[in-house]
């Protein structure tokens, strides 16, 4: 259904307006809730429409400044190119279905 992609400062805007819905994921090899997530992620592209763009921070600077990038893991939900949500932190799969279902549906 989905895809999971590695998007990078230099392809950033063109991944986030390639597909309908992409679910940003800003993160870090050495960050614990991050890599909680990332079997989350993989199961929510299995099951929907949806481009999950994996930017990693530590060599990616440029976009997560632009978004106000804080705190990671760090996800943006864009609709046809626009940030529509955000959520900062690690959460189980119901609660990230539910968040992605008051836009998606």
């Amino acid at each position: 259904m989905g895809k999971i992609v590695e998007a990078s400062d230099v392809d950033f805007d063109m991944v986030t307006s390639s597909d309908e819905w992409v679910l940003v994921d800003f993160w870090a090899p050495w960050c614990g809730p991050c890599r909680m997530i990332a079997p989350v992620l993989e199961e929510i592209a299995g099951e929907r429409e949806i481009t999950i763009a994996k930017v990693n921070t530590d060599v990616n600077q440029i976009s997560p400044g632009r978004y106000g990038v804080r705190g990671i893991p760090n996800l943006i939900l864009f609709h046809n190119g626009e940030a529509v949500d955000r959520m900062t932190g690690a959460m189980p799969k119901p609660g990230m279905d539910d968040w992605l279902n008051r836009h998606m549906t």
